[in-house]
């Protein structure tokens, strides 16, 4: 059955939107991620523009981390402290992405400057993933444990001025790394239409010793704030966010996600962390490949919306 999209300008199938949705869902539930850096890529490679892409799974990735950002507030398990701060660098960032995001379109960059950006990102993240799974499951085999490490701040960091006391989290920090991180998650979120978590998890656990008892809560906040933003932005400024493509996914990613979770409660960590691993690299690949080979058509002409 075919659906048009309105802001696409293209028809597609509505149940390989579903299948789609709910294929992200499933790989969210499974490994406690957002998804956004799979779900524009797919959409991308199924013929709808990177800049609708990007800026319809930005309101779909603010549906979707409402929810869990509400679970993780009731749990008390979110520190609004660190998530205001993260939150200042975080709202910049994403402004100017989106300001970014509309100048590349203005000048015809924008599909390349996306491919790029998800080829080194996703290439080099997958590709660390990978060989950190593949570690833990020689080191399981060999009967070795993981070395554990003491749970402390970069030197560099402790170093820098304008400390806060983050009372829920219980560390004592500079706040200029924590904008700059909300900033560049931000930034990122904005032009490449991604949340972020994959990033900001592992930066906020091994660089600023956040526990990780608050550490996936806060996540979420800044996700659900920085992808609202983005959406507001990116419909008021380009007009690009596709309503009807965005609600198709969050069916799907619904229904996908209930049965990854369960999913991801039968599987060891490091297998989780070789298979994400794997599939990130696969992703990055695929565009690094449509990157190189010669397109069907040399030439074609698109309507930047400048008027004269």
């Amino acid at each position: 059955m075919q659906l048009f999209l309105p802001i696409a300008d293209i028809p597609i199938n509505v149940f390989l939107i579903l299948a789609m949705g709910a294929a992200v869902g499933f790989v969210s539930g499974m490994f406690g991620i957002g998804g956004g850096f799979l779900m524009t890529p797919l959409l991308i490679f199924v013929g709808i523009s990177p800049a609708v892409a990007v800026a319809s799974v930005s309101s779909h990735m603010a549906a979707s981390s409402f929810s869990g950002a509400l679970s993780y507030w009731r749990k008390r398990a979110i520190d609004p402290a660190l998530s205001m701060v993260l939150l200042c660098g975080g709202v910049t960032g994403t402004a100017l992405g989106v300001w970014i995001f509309a100048l590349l379109r203005s000048v015809g960059q924008l599909d390349l400057i996306i491919a790029l950006s998800y080829v080194v990102l996703l290439t080099a993240v997958g590709t660390l993933m990978f060989l950190e799974g593949l570690r833990a499951i020689l080191r399981a085999r060999r009967g070795n444990t993981a070395i554990t490490r003491r749970a402390r701040a970069q030197g560099w960091i402790l170093g820098l001025p304008l400390k806060m006391r983050f009372k829920r989290s219980k560390i004592y920090l500079s706040v200029i790394p924590v904008v700059a991180i909300g900033l560049l998650v931000g930034f990122l979120g904005a032009i490449m239409g991604i949340g972020g978590s994959f990033l900001l998890i592992p930066i906020m656990i091994y660089v600023l010793r956040v526990p990780t008892a608050t550490v996936i809560g806060t996540s979420m906040a800044l996700t659900l704030v920085t992808m609202v933003v983005a959406t507001i932005l990116h419909a008021v400024t380009n007009h690009l966010v596709d309503a009807v493509l965005a609600l198709v996914l969050m069916v799907g990613g619904v229904i996908g996600a209930q049965f990854g979770a369960r999913a991801g409660q039968r599987i060891r960590g490091e297998h989780l962390r070789l298979l994400l691993g794997l599939l990130i690299l696969s992703v990055g690949i695929r565009f690094a490949v449509e990157l190189v080979i010669q397109p069907n058509e040399l030439y074609s002409i698109r309507d930047l919306g400048i008027g004269g």
